[in-house]
């Protein structure tokens, strides 16, 4: 963390156009793909932040050959075809990808691979991912504290078979199966225990893998099956634009009566955030639709709601900022797993809402605002190393004078230029 703080300059009435990075989700998912596959895989429209930045160090540290342009926002990976690693430890930052999806990665090939990264990561829980390799056959040690990183690989490939992961905390621990999946030595039948999170996620790993050329069995949710023997295929691959990141922008129109049109997201984009589009217009702002582009347009008036966000918890801080400006209380339910994100989410919301002079109840799943009338002037947001606190707190300096954002730099962990963008609000 540094002793950089952005402070925010009110307004309203903006009319604005702002372009919007590759998604993260996406990008990640494309690179481990792209280190099994057949050939070339050229990404384009690629995300260069400290997530995306930890996977392709990662890769590249296992033999794959990874060839970057950030101009034009272009990655090239030629894959490490055998997967035989040498000795070698991983640092993934605080990159939650990363490091739930590098292990069924690494479990398909040879060596011994430790997995590490900052304090916070090892208060991140990758116990119900381990559980499911052990299962098959997976030789996994931990190295500090049981069920958390840091942790170390001793690889022989990955045997296949019939496993059980739980789906309730991360649907991360699934997709890291999912993707490695076709390079085990047998098939492999994945069943879930519990509710499963974040389903959009999934389809979107189900539909990545369908376009490199790999067919999943989805069973309703409820068991997955993945034939042996299938390979991904190089091929050019467009990542699609980042909704989570879009999503700041969206609210910045409702909540302060601007038009603001959103360059690279559509309505037919495979991560499920888009849908907080949907939770906006309900709430009274209006949204029209592009080719490759959002028009959100605020109306002056929003309503609180009451919504289950357990499918798109990334963006439910965007939405807890809106309803600060909305009439009535808003309820944002079945999101426990935002506790086990970059910090506490929750409580992190409780603590810097309530600075602001909201009153909110912090549920163990959820969150209840009720807004005030008069807020808090002069306030220095606390952000705890999590770039959406820095992002979604930025909104409501737009409206209530004086905020200030403390550690503005933790956006770079998926939109590096997240401040440039939001001041072309003010040109």
């Amino acid at each position: 963390m540094s002793n950089k703080i952005y402070k925010v300059n009110t307004g309203e009435n903006f009319i604005a156009e702002v372009d919007i990075p590759g998604s993260k989700s996406v990008a990640n998912r494309a690179l481990v793909i792209s280190a099994f596959a057949e050939g070339t895989t050229i990404l384009k429209n690629m995300l260069f932040s400290d997530d995306t930045k930890y996977m392709m160090e990662a890769i590249r540290k296992l033999g794959n050959n990874v060839t970057i342009d950030e101009n034009t926002r272009t990655v090239v990976i030629q894959s490490n075809k055998n997967r035989i690693f040498s000795d070698t430890e991983l640092f993934v930052g605080n990159a939650g990808t990363a490091m739930r999806f590098l292990p069924t990665y690494i479990s398909t090939g040879e060596g011994k691979v430790s997995l590490t990264g900052i304090q916070r990561m090892k208060q991140r829980p990758i116990k119900d991912l381990v559980d499911g390799l052990l299962e098959l056959g997976v030789d996994v040690t931990y190295k500090e504290k049981e069920g958390y990183p840091p942790f170390e690989i001793n690889a022989k490939g990955l045997s296949g078979g019939e496993l059980y992961i739980k789906g309730d905390k991360s649907s991360q621990y699934l997709t890291s199966i999912l993707l490695s999946a076709p390079y085990a030595k047998e098939d492999v039948t994945i069943k879930i225990q519990g509710k499963l999170v974040s389903i959009p996620y999934v389809d979107i790993t189900l539909k990545m893998m369908k376009d490199f050329g790999v067919e999943v069995q989805n069973r309703n949710y409820k068991e997955f099956f993945i034939k042996a023997g299938q390979k991904y295929k190089g091929r050019e691959y467009i990542v699609e634009g980042d909704c989570s990141s879009a999503s700041y922008f969206f609210a910045i129109a409702a909540a302060t009566s601007s038009q603001i049109k959103v360059n690279n997201v559509s309505k037919n984009a495979m991560q499920g955030d888009i849908k907080l589009l949907d939770i906006l217009h309900e709430m009274g702002a209006e949204v029209t639709y592009g080719e490759n582009f959002v028009v959100v347009k605020g109306t002056g008036k929003l309503k609180g709601i009451s919504v289950d966000m357990h499918h798109m918890s990334d963006v439910a801080q965007t939405l807890a900022i809106t309803a600060l400006f909305a009439e009535g209380k808003t309820e944002i339910k079945n999101v426990y797993n935002m506790r086990l994100k970059e910090t506490d989410r929750l409580k992190a919301l409780n603590i810097e809402l309530t600075k602001l002079g909201a009153k909110v109840i912090e549920l163990e799943d959820g969150i209840i605002i009720e807004p005030s009338y008069n807020y808090k002037e002069n306030v220095t947001i606390d952000t705890y190393d999590d770039h959406r606190m820095a992002m979604s707190f930025s909104i409501a300096g737009l409206k209530i004078p004086g905020t200030i954002i403390a550690d503005p730099d933790c956006v770079s962990k998926t939109f590096p230029n997240y401040f440039d963008e939001f001041e072309k609000l003010y040109k």
